[in-house]
């Protein structure tokens, strides 16, 4: 993935949804003929020539200090998931940021430990994730939340694969767009990270050839953290149910993020649950974990 041209894109859109009047920019009327502010504007709230912007916009962010991207910053109004992909970006064009380490490849399943102590976790649904979102472990509750993440010959399911290429995901999820547009600015923050990362460039490449929608996209440049949020999901066996979920990263685990899934108290959703936490006990007392046919 080139740089130079991450750089322009992300920037050209964080301009173009910008106006004088969120800016706190006086205008004089007439036709403009850009949506959002003009390369100027943005120079003169960064306190920038309009050629140094526009050098950055352009991909050169080799050697720009970080009080310019502060500037840059504040001008634009970014939130920090926003901050700190530019910053990635910048530190991704110069050479000392280029020359890193190659990344390992990313944990296909969690260590004895800490499966360990999601199955402690019986009461509530817990998924564990490597950096590219393939399913690295979990609890009985969280196999029978998600019982699409799960294969009979155990293979890891990669979510933003489920997502994009399962035609179930668009059933399972409620809103799928919403969790399909979120899985898209988490891994471009990602990518902004650590452009190098083979598994992640590898993983987006397939998802942009296989998938329009992630093509379309991916070519936003949003980004965004979710470690906190609602679920609404279809459940094929205990039905619809809305979700709370929360995200943990285990310092410990290279890249591993452990999700939990709760329901408000008394609610339909929380009925729900417990009707789940039921089947997953019946079904974990047997020879086998709870599964459901597959479906192609």
């Amino acid at each position: 993935m080139a740089t130079p041209n991450d750089v322009q894109q992300f920037l050209t859109a964080l301009r173009a949804r910008m106006t004088p009047e969120k800016a706190g920019l006086t205008t004089f009327g007439g036709e403009r003929r850009v949506p959002g502010l003009r390369r100027e504007e943005v120079a003169q709230l960064a306190g920038v020539s309009t050629a140094y912007y526009t050098r950055m916009e352009r991909g050169d962010l080799g050697g720009v200090s970080e009080s310019v991207l502060y500037a840059l910053v504040r001008a634009l109004q970014l939130n920090d998931a926003e901050s700190a992909h530019l910053f990635d970006l910048a530190r991704a064009a110069t050479p000392s940021g280029a020359r890193r380490a190659p990344r390992a490849k990313p944990e296909t399943r969690v260590s004895p430990l800490v499966a360990q102590l999601l199955d402690t976790m019986r009461d509530v649904p817990v998924v564990a994730m490597n950096r590219v979102t393939t399913v690295a472990g979990s609890n009985a509750l969280g196999r029978a939340l998600f019982p699409h993440f799960f294969t009979e010959g155990g293979t890891p399911v990669n979510s933003a694969r489920y997502l994009f290429l399962d035609e179930r995901a668009k059933t399972f999820y409620a809103d799928w767009e919403t969790s399909a547009r979120e899985a898209v600015s988490a891994l471009r923050l990602l990518a902004g990270q650590d452009p190098t990362d083979r598994a992640l460039m590898a993983l987006v490449g397939e998802l942009a050839t296989r998938s329009t929608d992630f093509r379309t996209w991916w070519g936003g440049h949003t980004v965004r953290t979710h470690n906190t949020g609602i679920k609404r999901i279809n459940h094929p066996i205990v039905g619809a149910m809305t979700l709370s979920y929360e995200t943990l990263l285990l310092p410990s685990s290279s890249g591993i993020v452990v999700a939990t899934y709760l329901a408000e108290p008394g609610s339909s959703s929380a009925d729900a649950l417990d009707m789940l936490r039921s089947w997953a006990a019946q079904s974990t007392g047997s020879a086998t974990e709870p599964s459901l046919p597959s479906k192609q």
